[in-house]
């Protein structure tokens, strides 16, 4: 069974403790200039995870990804003597 997953990022005061956020999910990226982390957990364990991040004292903010939430299903479909028209002119 394939657990659903959250993206998370991690905006910290220091890069000093990012190792520690492995304990927490995937760490997928670590902005250096920005000092941010993008990690991933488990979509079952998404406020625990936000609650316990917050409490540490070098962390600055925690934001959730909205995209599991977004409509991916787009409703307009494009017949082909628009595309042509559109090559033609440029777009």
């Amino acid at each position: 069974m394939i657990n659903e997953r959250v993206g998370l990022s991690v905006w910290l005061y220091s890069l000093k403790h990012t190792r520690n956020l492995r304990r927490f999910g995937h760490v997928i990226y670590v902005s250096r200039k920005m000092k941010y982390v993008i990690l991933y957990c488990s979509k079952e364990d998404l406020e625990q995870t936000v609650e316990k991040l917050n409490s540490f004292s070098f962390v600055k903010l925690v934001q959730p990804s909205f995209r599991p939430y977004l409509k991916t299903e787009y409703e307009k479909v494009r017949n082909d003597k628009e595309k042509e028209y559109e090559l033609k002119i440029g777009f």
